[in-house]
């Protein structure tokens, strides 16, 4: 599948993503980052695989990568945790927006990222188990055409080669 572009003017159109209009005409936040990070065919091929061949959000296949950025991570560390929380659920519109211009459609549930740590303190609030850092849940989707593999759950409900 080719790729998609996701452009400020675009985000900004959305219905959700024009509410995060301070996230991106903040000159502090990285959401220029974000799209050129998303905007890449092959992390967007690893997004679908997670959900097709994993059984995880998109956002799982490319959480460590995208954490490890270091404009986005600095921002994500960042002690204002409304700001961070805001660029946060602002990655999780641009994800849906190029799911959905894939094929894909939310399946409303929400699928773990990490264990958030029970600090407290001062300190940015981050992950202390898991696959991402600093991302705790993020959407699941599923196929407009149909998921090409049965899951577990539902191979357990109609086994097909299963002997007596």
């Amino acid at each position: 599948m080719p790729s998609v572009t996701i452009t400020r003017d675009m985000f900004l159109e959305d219905n959700q993503g024009r509410r995060f209009s301070d996230v991106v005409n903040d000159p502090d936040q990285p959401f220029d980052a974000v799209l050129e990070f998303f905007n890449d065919t092959n992390k967007q091929r690893r997004m679908e695989e997670a959900e097709i061949h994993h059984d995880r959000p998109p956002l799982s296949g490319v959480v460590r990568e995208l954490e490890s950025h270091p404009a986005i991570d600095r921002s994500l560390a960042d002690i204002h945790t409304t700001r961070s929380k805001r660029l946060r659920q602002a990655v999780g519109v641009v994800v849906r927006m190029i799911m959905q211009a894939r094929g894909w459609r939310k399946t409303g549930r929400k699928g773990s990222l990490g264990v958030r740590t029970t600090n407290h303190g001062l300190a940015p609030h981050h992950n202390t188990g898991g696959l991402a850092f600093w991302f705790i849940r993020a959407e699941r989707y599923k196929r407009d055409a149909g998921m090409p593999f049965r899951s577990v759950r539902e191979r357990c409900q109609k086994p097909e080669h299963i002997e007596p």
